[in-house]
């Protein structure tokens, strides 16, 4: 199955291209982008992009990663990103996103993210979405709690973020409510 593209009313979720590894060095590996993301290095070094973009189709045939660059509609560059790592087992997916600086504030993260998780509820039939983020990140909270999700607890020093041992507020949404 060839991932689809989505579309919102201000936005075009498609799969990368090695053509956006230059963009996603770029808006990802911002200090404040970085800083706020578990798996966004910084700084993020040549070839890194191409390496993590050469990685998407094969995840996403295998079932396990369904992940979007998101463009403003109508244009050809990127803002940012959106992923469901899925875990059949459990049928469950992981929710995460990361939006360009100069894109903050603008509703794009909830927009794309709502998108993806009608997706992972309607085309996936996944049984739970889940999402997590670092607790100095109250906006990040913000977009899980517009999208429906509860929020089921706080980890204390759960990820290691450089040298920092970061405290995780973790949501969840279930396909039934």
């Amino acid at each position: 199955m060839e991932q689809p593209n989505l579309e919102t009313s201000r936005l075009c979720l498609r799969p990368f291209t090695l053509t956006d590894a230059s963009a996603v060095q770029r808006l990802a590996g911002s200090y404040e982008v970085a800083d706020t993301a578990l798996n966004i290095p910084h700084p993020y070094k040549d070839g890194m992009a191409e390496e993590w973009i050469g990685s998407h189709a094969s995840q996403f045939a295998a079932g396990t990663l369904v992940i979007y660059a998101i463009s403003l509609k109508g244009q050809d560059g990127i803002v940012g990103a959106v992923s469901l790592q899925v875990v059949k087992r459990h049928n469950r997916a992981e929710l995460a996103y990361w939006m360009g600086r100069a894109y903050w504030g603008r509703g794009f993260t909830t927009e794309a993210a709502k998108a993806l998780v009608q997706y992972g509820f309607e085309i996936l039939k996944l049984h739970k979405i889940n999402a997590s983020h670092f607790k100095r990140n109250p906006a990040s909270g913000r977009v899980m709690q517009k999208l429906g999700m509860t929020h089921e607890g706080s980890l204390r020093d759960h990820f290691r973020k450089g040298d920092t041992y970061e405290d995780v507020e973790v949501y969840g949404l279930l396909a039934d409510g």
